[in-house]
């Protein structure tokens, strides 16, 4: 009796080493919910396929699915060659629990065969697809979910990627410049210490001339902080007596030796001897932005009504203004006067950052120590042109006040102030505009008229500066 209640209950129960189509998870969702209840998870078992958009157009395939996966991928291959590809896909979950999933037929791109796979319609970052299992695998698969997910959190990796940006319409949009950025700098190469065997002086040598570039420019009235400083490897060809001094970086221990160094050397894979000097970036901003001076010309102007300079350090300033009862010149019109007066009230220079959009600060320092700058010969022929063919003038000048640097409050501020009343800078820093002045001696310049002969426009050069370009 024993033998027979065996034999009978055995004949009963389902044989778990049956084959059967069960599911394999491939891509898991945005937010993981393969894991949850009612999306579908490896080793689920299928037990029907419904392909069609409308229920009198479904075509259905129930299990068992004779050949497998192989027959499966052959349905899937021919629905989305008629592009029908809605798919329905319910499977099993234990002994009684089901799930289904709504998706679209896609190919297998990972694959190079032709594999289908199916990608969820709620969520596409979803894929599953089909594999050949026994009943018993499957069972166990799913009696180990708990297990899979701890699993599946440790290999789960960030994954990273690119994206399109607009470029273009941002950068015009949302710069006060287009295509021009608002990181001022200047670099410093190292000077030279021995013309004939090119050697430089040390890095800390190249950062204290940073920094006394930009005290002095703080202390002759140019709006600047200070932002950061770096330093700045740029490569160069070297031999001779300076490949064989510079090119000393053999092993760890002479890491050391080069902390300081402003030049060093290396040997490439083809034995040439490639030099790396270490130049400085500072970085700096104007204390309040930039401000826009928009100078619009008239037919019978004759003059601008104002004269630019430039420091020891290479800032072109608004060194003159038109006298006090003209004020039908285009800098009073503009506005500029007035800023002029603000700036010299607080002890400001009016720094000139750009002159039609066209940036005009310093920006290098060579190894003899020269400041690489703009000349203010050719700036007067700029703007002596200008005034010729009556093109407006885009002028961006450095603010020293931050609540200056809204415009409207710019356009009010401006407003109230009084033309009547113009203070000349300080004797040292411009020149008069009836002849040279030396101040007290220790700054000598010299007085220039504009090339074109243009009388609204004087300049004056430090002569330490002659030889800028």
């Amino acid at each position: 009796m024993t033998m027979d209640r065996f034999s009978q209950s055995s004949s009963d129960s389902p044989n778990r080493d049956t084959k059967v189509l069960s599911i394999e998870c491939l891509k898991g969702s945005s937010k993981a919910d393969e894991w949850t209840g009612d999306m579908l998870q490896t080793g689920d078992i299928v037990e029907e396929l419904r392909i069609g958009d409308s229920p009198n157009a479904l075509i259905r395939f129930k299990s068992p699915f004779k050949n497998g996966k192989t027959a499966v991928n052959k349905i899937l291959q021919d629905s989305y060659k008629k592009k029908e590809t809605s798919i329905l896909v319910r499977v099993r979950r234990g002994p009684n629990d089901f799930a289904e999933l709504q998706a679209c037929i896609v190919p297998n791109d990972s694959s190079g065969k032709k594999q289908y796979v199916l990608r969820s319609i709620t969520d596409p970052n979803y894929v599953v697809g089909f594999l050949d299992r026994t009943e018993s695998e499957c069972f166990q698969l799913q009696a180990s979910r708990n297990t899979r997910m701890v699993n599946a959190l440790t290999r789960t990796r960030l994954q990273d990627g690119y994206v399109s940006y607009p470029w273009e319409r941002k950068m015009q949009e949302l710069l006060p410049v287009p295509t021009s950025s608002n990181f001022l700098s200047i670099l410093l190469l190292p000077k030279v210490s021995d013309r004939i065997a090119f050697r430089y002086n040390d890095v800390e040598d190249t950062l204290a001339r940073a920094n006394t570039w930009l005290n002095a420019a703080q202390a002759s009235g140019v709006p600047i902080v200070f932002m950061n400083v770096q330093t700045e490897s740029l490569l160069t060809k070297i031999s001779g007596e300076t490949a064989s001094s510079t090119v000393n970086a053999g092993s760890l221990s002479d890491l050391s030796n080069l902390a300081n160094v402003s030049l060093y050397g290396f040997e490439d894979y083809h034995g040439v001897d490639i030099g790396v000097v270490r130049a400085v970036r500072l970085w700096y901003a104007p204390i309040g932005g930039e401000f826009t001076v928009e100078i619009k010309l008239k037919e019978d102007d004759t003059k601008l009504g104002f004269g630019i300079s430039r420091t020891e350090e290479g800032f072109i300033f608004i060194s003159t203004v038109t006298d006090e009862g003209q004020e039908n010149v285009p800098a009073t019109r503009s506005g500029l006067s007035n800023l002029y007066k603000a700036a010299t009230d607080t002890s400001r220079l009016l720094v000139v950052s750009r002159i039609s959009n066209q940036r005009v600060l310093p920006w290098m320092v060579s190894s003899t120590g020269a400041i690489r700058c703009y000349d203010t010969v050719s700036l007067s022929q700029k703007l002596s042109l200008h005034r010729h063919t009556k093109v407006p003038i885009l002028l961006h000048v450095f603010l020293w006040d931050g609540a200056l640097a809204s415009s409207s409050v710019a356009s009010t501020r401006l407003s109230n102030m009084s033309t009547s009343v113009l203070r000349r800078p300080n004797e040292n820093q411009i020149s008069d505009a009836g002849g040279g002045v030396s101040g007290n001696g220790s700054l000598s310049m010299q007085l220039g008229r504009d090339t074109v002969g243009d009388l609204s426009f004087r300049f004056s050069n430090f002569s330490t500066f002659n030889n800028c370009v």
